[in-house]
């Protein structure tokens, strides 16, 4: 089957429009919770098929409540649109035959079971690239399959191992965890590059190959200059509450309402920071007038801002240090986040599905001149797209499901 026709079976099969950038390109999604699924999202977002192939008692973040709507986990709801479902029991053999067929079918495998865990089924990329050698294999697991492979991978425990705790809460307040799942985002981010860097490369060797993340070396990344402090500079960073290790002003300050987030990341926006607080002088002060400089006098600077904060309330000064582009911001809560992105025009929220199931989602964070994202297809319910996955297995069984089977039978 060539790819025009094969990309026209999944338009007139699964009814996706396929106009986005992986519209043709086929995911089997063996991952569940956050990491794995916020991957599989963002490919469906842009196109791919993706075939979310759960246990009869669904992915773990189905039964995430609350919050919920209407009985459904938001939780699960966040990161499963435009994705396909099918319950396959892996322990029958002819449930283990239909996703062997799918995953002879598709271009992409995701899975973030626990290492080694698919070895049983013969779904490890060892056994499964015996006999589907151009396929990407994108496998995430907490801690690597080395000396972590028993360790859970709870993004909890990311955050606490990786020191990103250490840097988070108050000086001498004890640690806090970031408010999201922060390093299972950014793994799955991960993993969608990785995979889509391995995608492209096989159009030119023909091969696939086994893309492999943790949480750990996510989050090692994920913090930036703060891994690179100690690794390239020898500091350990510690934690500096709402402060910036390597700038200042750079963290809340309280007006005469309430507090005003003010970031100066150089000398001339502190410069226009200091005429708008009627203080121009203080950009000349030989103790703020460079970065090193606010630095080393970070309390001093502090108490005359706060001092001249205090005459107006953080909405004026808003927009009296916007309109001179000082960087600030008051903090929101979520639902302010959302009406404020919603005011800038960016349209956060992107209604998923058609008919009567319709869900607010959170839309994609790119946007396609050419080959736009759409959300023709709601988080699915459990099994709810069986007969389209088999009308589509139905519609041409490749031979690799056969070469599967067959190395399944002969170990």
């Amino acid at each position: 089957m060539d790819q025009s026709t094969h990309t026209d079976l999944l338009q007139e099969i699964f009814g996706r429009p396929g106009t986005g950038p992986l519209a043709g390109v086929v995911v089997a999604d063996l991952s569940r919770v956050l990491a794995g699924p916020y991957c599989t999202m963002l490919l469906a977002d842009m196109g791919a098929t993706v075939i979310k192939v759960e246990s009869a008692a669904g992915d773990d973040a189905r039964a995430w409540v609350p919050p919920q709507r209407d009985g459904e986990s938001t939780f699960f709801l966040s990161v499963n649109r435009n994705k396909y479902s099918i319950a396959l029991d892996f322990d029958d053999p002819g449930d283990l035959g239909l996703v062997e067929q799918i995953v002879a079918r598709a271009d992409i495998l995701v899975e973030n079971f626990k290492p080694g865990g698919l070895a049983r089924w013969g779904l490890d990329y060892e056994s499964v690239s015996a006999w589907r050698p151009d396929i990407v294999y994108a496998s995430i697991t907490g801690f690597g399959t080395d000396g972590g492979a028993q360790l859970p991978g709870y993004d909890l425990l990311a955050q606490a191992l990786s020191g990103m705790m250490s840097l988070t809460g108050s000086q001498h307040g004890e640690p806090y965890r970031a408010g999201v799942a922060l390093f299972d985002v950014i793994t799955g981010l991960h993993a969608a590059v990785g995979v889509l860097g391995a995608h492209h490369e096989r159009r030119a060797s023909g091969l696939g190959q086994h893309v492999e993340l943790n949480l750990l070396s996510s989050a090692l990344s994920g913090l930036v200059n703060q891994t690179a402090a100690f690794v390239a500079g020898g500091t350990v960073p510690t934690r500096m509450g709402n402060e910036h290790p390597s700038l200042y002003p750079y963290e809340p300050f309280p007006a005469r309402n309430k507090e005003l987030v003010i970031a100066v990341g150089n000398n001339a926006q502190f410069a226009r920071l200091c005429t708008c607080l009627g203080a121009p002088e203080l950009a000349a002060d030989e103790r703020f007038a460079t970065v090193a400089a606010r630095n080393a006098n970070r309390a001093q600077l502090r108490e005359l801002m706060i001092e001249r904060l205090a005459a107006r309330d953080a909405e004026d000064w808003f927009e009296r240090l916007m309109a001179v582009k000082v960087p600030c911001a008051p903090i929101l809560g979520v639902d302010e986040g959302v009406r404020f992105a919603a005011d800038l025009g960016l349209e956060p929220v992107a209604v998923a599905g058609t008919g009567e199931r319709r869900i607010p989602t959170v839309r994609h964070p790119a946007s396609f001149s050419r080959t736009p994202v759409d959300y023709g297809q709601a988080p699915p319910a459990l099994d709810g797209d069986r007969e389209r996955v088999l009308a589509w297995l139905a519609a041409g069984r490749p031979v690799g499901a056969v070469a599967g089977a067959a190395v399944r039978e002969a170990s």
